[in-house]
């Protein structure tokens, strides 16, 4: 289980994170939603160290992570891998040196037993055929596939997806969501999506929580959303340009 506990965040005179608490409970699928600026992003980067709280704690299955050194955060990155939303693929390594890096990097396996382990996750992402081929031969959506097939290499409890289908075409999002709903079904892992793709959040949330202003709005079920009075939840859900809600 993740928490978050009134974590405030500010860059310079900009207060972004103003009191943000939310507890992510483990085997959900949960949307980060709001308008961008909002601060989505910021939030998930804290829990793997890239950010740190003005105040406030993070705590990760009960151990208190805020302020570990850059050494003590290498086993939290493993247990919470994050997929950057322009995939950070090495466009000179093909795709399976791609995926075998951590297995030689982080467990120090030799080239051919990287290679088979490499090749088992990009099973599970149905990129397998693609092993031999460059980054830069693979459309927007084959690389994502690629990049989550690299996440998955040091067996993470959490997966964060920070905007996962931004500049796909339709058909490529709708295959990343398939996968980041199958991954939770047939691994067990627990999904943390950053987006503002309203098809995706309810095609694909358990759970969704908005942030406005520097706080959760709305913290509930698909169905809550649909059905909440907030004009500042209505405004996003429904994508009208008046109302509350400041872009």
């Amino acid at each position: 289980m993740i928490e978050f506990i009134d974590i405030h965040k500010s860059f310079g005179p900009k207060h972004v994170l103003r009191g943000v608490s939310l507890t992510v409970e483990q085997g959900q699928v949960l949307y980060l939603v709001g308008s961008s600026g909002a601060g989505k992003s910021v939030l998930v980067k804290h829990l793997v160290g890239l950010l740190r709280p003005d105040s406030g704690r993070i705590v990760l299955d009960g151990r208190d992570i805020t302020w570990l050194s850059e050494a003590e955060f290498y086993p939290v990155r493993k247990k919470c891998a994050m997929v950057f939303q322009n995939s950070t693929l090495f466009d000179s390594m093909t795709v399976l040196d791609n995926v075998a890096l951590p297995y030689r990097k982080h467990h120090r396996l030799d080239r051919a037993e990287a290679s088979r382990r490499a090749l088992e996750k990009l099973a599970l992402v149905d990129m397998e055929h693609a092993a031999r081929r460059f980054p830069g031969d693979l459309g927007d959506g084959l690389r994502k596939r690629v990049a989550i097939a690299r996440a998955l290499t040091l067996d993470p409890e959490f997966v964060i997806f920070d905007e996962p289908t931004t500049g796909l075409d339709p058909v490529a999002a709708a295959n990343v969501d398939q996968l980041i709903r199958s991954l939770r079904n047939d691994t067990g892992v627990t999904a943390i999506v950053v987006s503002h793709d309203l098809r995706s959040i309810f095609t694909v949330a358990d759970r969704i929580a908005m942030i406005y202003e520097g706080h959760i709005r709305l913290d509930g079920t698909p169905e809550d959303f649909r059905r909440s009075a907030d004009p500042v939840v209505s405004q996003f859900i429904h994508g009208r340009p008046d109302g509350p809600m400041k872009i």
